[in-house]
């Protein structure tokens, strides 16, 4: 092809819009620019997108076939009826002898690739799979839980149109989570009616564009954060007329903010009084302030308790629902939703007991669920579009646990460390070699859905993921040509008759589950050539006009049956992406629970009253690790061809010059730092940005792939090889990743 085709960035929850040209070989992406004509994005995109032909072309472990493991441990190729004949009935084996809640599932999508694992369900229905988890189980679910307790519906911050940006543990410089990321900073940066506020222990790049840097001790969140909502109270600096009209539970809230020791959790921070009062006054005092944390602070100590008192600081000043602030979105499916049972109350793990939210187990408890001789622990793991032997907590112990099954099998792209472990492995296309999508869809006012279409054609040999559910829910024999006949017969008659048999089958609770699949099958086989994956969407679109008539008809699809295909429509046609829906900000209060906000969760807010005098004694381990830094040149994992970094080839490990001037080390020496779960041996990088006494490691190292000779090469740590499984919130279980103990020793040629 000579065109530009338009597609997205696959590298973080943005998957800002793209277009590619690819070369005479028609494979390797020639060139590859912003799409200006994406709704969101709008021509911007970051530095990383611009390497994606290391994703599509580069050095992979690329799998064109499906894998069976051989009794020596090697694997052989075989077909696809193999596969999937003999997959099924392994799963119905277990399901047989343990029960279909013995099987668990994992992942559903990488950051770009969610429409594939949208027809899990089916697969699960299929085989009695009762429990799931995901990579948002490492990090969002204390903000989700919280966000259930207190409005009911998840919220999200707009950071473009506010007078103060407020982040906590982010730096979206690097990190992004909103459109445009680094225009938007500058553009506050040098709006002097503007401020930012940072909360973090590095300066990063979002925070020397700050005016307010609060570079706080690693792991003090939130005693820092607890000052800020205390000086709120004791300033007399909180909005009780907007408080009085849209919250309860101020009552319960106040005395424990006025007995908070000010200075103190200050200084327990190591962050100046005067500057935590002065960056306090400018959040009060602006018209609008955008909120937004992330991993800095949601894989770290404290974490639920850090994400509740930070939604205290944003709605005690009043900053929701309107522009510049926090405010509720649409969105075809339910991403970070949750019902906000209170602690101790809800679905749980079979084995450790621990809460479910969101449907999510906790990430960090999967190996205690598997590595146990309890009668309901798992045996099987289905994982999809996932890396869990690298990107859970404590590697080895995950290796050793999926090691322990009786069976695992894997749907990817390449042969991750995930993979290898394997006892079948199910080649998928790469995210530009099929129908896509991401059900990351947080925009606000206008809301952005962007179905991507294929770029290049997928090699022979490798099937689409709904496919594949497809195939399976077909073999353990729950749906058939039988199920198809009806809903094909309606659709002859058109869409409209097809909406109606539909819903008898929605209103069938055992066929209800198996939904996606006999979507794929009826409705999928009159899209257009390779367009059947996204059979899905049209009930989302129908479901997101039940649910957001409003905001649906403001975005020029009307109302009713009429509504919903054309949004369809719209969604199925647009490359380059459409607007769904769009709001005015009142509409929050709308979609937030009985139209106020609870301020008061008594668990979290016991914590908040009851905090320790100083943070832990760290005893033989006096550094504190941050294991998996976003840094210009990292990603997720499934960048893998190391040869795409310009800078920080191997990963080093970033420390104080304070700490590198006392080891009598320089940049490149060789260090060993050791946790309590492993050691490994890095290069440092001294620098003026880390704080004495932290360090930290880059994320979207330690993988393995083949050298053009074929020998395999790991470039740099895994940074959960020193990390640990049992270091984890207590409320909704996510990792203390960015607060590991460490130690540090030089090392001797």
């Amino acid at each position: 092809m000579t065109e530009w085709q338009p597609t997205a960035c696959i590298l973080c929850e943005c998957n800002c819009g793209i277009q590619v040209l690819l070369g005479p070989d028609g494979r390797s992406f020639e060139k590859i620019r912003g799409d200006k004509l994406h709704p969101a994005s709008e021509g911007y995109t970051c530095n990383k997108a611009l390497q994606l032909d290391r994703y599509q072309n580069g050095r992979t472990g690329r799998l064109t076939s499906p894998l069976r493991r051989r009794p020596d441990g090697g694997f052989e190729e075989i077909d696809w009826d193999t596969a999937i004949s003999e997959v099924s009935a392994r799963l119905l084996e277990v399901k047989h002898h343990f029960g279909g809640e013995s099987i668990f599932y994992y992942g559903g999508g990488g950051q770009g690739n969610h429409l594939g694992g949208a027809y899990a369900p089916a697969t699960m229905a299929a085989y009695g799979i009762k429990y799931r988890s995901s990579a948002l189980a490492q990090e969002k679910t204390g903000d989700f839980w919280v966000g259930a307790r207190m409005a009911g519906h998840p919220m999200r911050a707009d950071v473009e149109h506010a007078e103060v940006a407020f982040f906590i543990g982010k730096n979206p410089y690097q990190s992004h989570g909103f459109p445009r990321a680094r225009t938007v900073l500058k553009e506050i940066a040098k709006d002097p009616a503007r401020s930012m506020i940072v909360l973090d222990p590095v300066r990063t790049e979002t925070a020397e564009l700050a005016d307010f840097h609060l570079q706080l001790r690693p792991g003090t969140d939130v005693y820092l954060l607890s000052a800020m909502a205390a000086i709120l109270v004791r300033d007399n600096l909180i909005d009780h007329e907007w408080l009085a009209e849209h919250t309860t539970g101020l009552d319960a809230v106040l005395p424990v903010l006025r007995s908070v020791p000010i200075e103190k959790y200050c200084a327990i921070a190591d962050v100046d009084l005067d500057l935590v009062t002065a960056a306090t006054h400018r959040l009060a005092g602006a018209e609008s302030v955008a909120a937004l944390e992330d991993l800095g602070v949601q894989m770290n100590r404290y974490s639920t308790v850090v994400s509740y008192v930070e939604k205290l600081v944003w709605i005690l000043t009043g900053n929701v629902g309107k522009p510049g602030t926090q405010y509720a979105f649409t969105g075809l499916t339910n991403i970070g939703h949750d019902r906000g049972h209170p602690a101790g109350e809800g679905p749980k793990s079979p084995v450790a007991g621990a809460q479910i939210v969101s449907g999510l187990v906790p990430c960090n408890v999967i190996s205690e669920e598997i590595l146990t001789d309890h009668p309901d622990r798992y045996r099987a793991m289905f994982i999809e579009s996932s890396n869990p032997a690298h990107s859970l907590a404590d590697s080895a112990r995950m290796r050793e646990a999926l090691e322990s099954l009786e069976l695992v099998v894997v749907i990817d792209v390449a042969m991750t460390e995930t993979a290898r472990l394997a006892d079948y492995v199910l080649p998928a296309p790469t995210q530009f070699e099929k129908y896509e999508a991401t059900f990351f869809n947080f925009d606000f006012p206008r809301n952005i859905f962007h179905l991507r279409h294929p770029v290049l054609p997928a090699p022979e040999g490798v099937l689409p993921e709904p496919e594949i559910h497809a195939r399976l829910a077909e073999a353990a024999g729950v749906v058939g040509e039988a199920d198809y006949a009806p809903l094909r017969a309606a659709l002859a008659q058109g869409r409209e008759a097809f909406a109606m048999a539909f819903l008898g089958v929605l209103g069938d609770p055992a066929r209800s589950k198996l939904a996606p699949v006999l979507l794929y099958r009826t409705l999928g086989e009159t899209l257009p050539e390779g367009a059947a994956s996204a059979a899905l969407l049209w009930a989302a679109a129908y479901n997101m006009v039940r649910k957001f008539p409003a905001s649906v008809e403001r975005a020029g699809y009307g109302t009713g049956l009429e509504a919903g295909e054309r949004l369809f429509e719209a969604i199925l046609n647009g490359k380059h992406g459409v607007v769904i829906s769009e709001d005015d900000y009142a509409e929050t209060w709308n979609r937030v629970r009985g139209n106020v906000l609870r301020l008061e969760i008594p668990e979290l807010l016991d914590v908040v009253a009851t905090l320790p005098d100083a943070p832990e004694d760290t005893g033989e381990f006096p550094f504190i690790l941050s294991a998996g830094e976003r840094r210009a040149f990292t990603a997720n994992t499934i960048f893998r061809d190391p040869a795409w970094r310009k800078r920080d080839a191997a990963g080093t490990l970033r420390i104080s010059t304070t700490d590198a001037d006392r080891l009598g080390v320089t940049a490149g020496d060789l260090v060993r730092v050791t946790t309590r779960r492993g050691t490994a041996q890095v290069p440092v990088e001294p620098t003026d940005r880390m704080r004495p006494g932290h360090l930290s490691l880059p994320n979207g190292f330690g993988l393995a792939v083949a050298d053009p000779d074929g020998t395999p090469v790991t470039t740099g740590t895994a940074p959960n090889e020193l990390t640990s499984f049992d270091a984890r919130d207590e409320w909704v279980g996510t990792p203390w990743h960015k607060y590991v103990p460490a130690r540090l020793d030089t090392v001797t040629a």
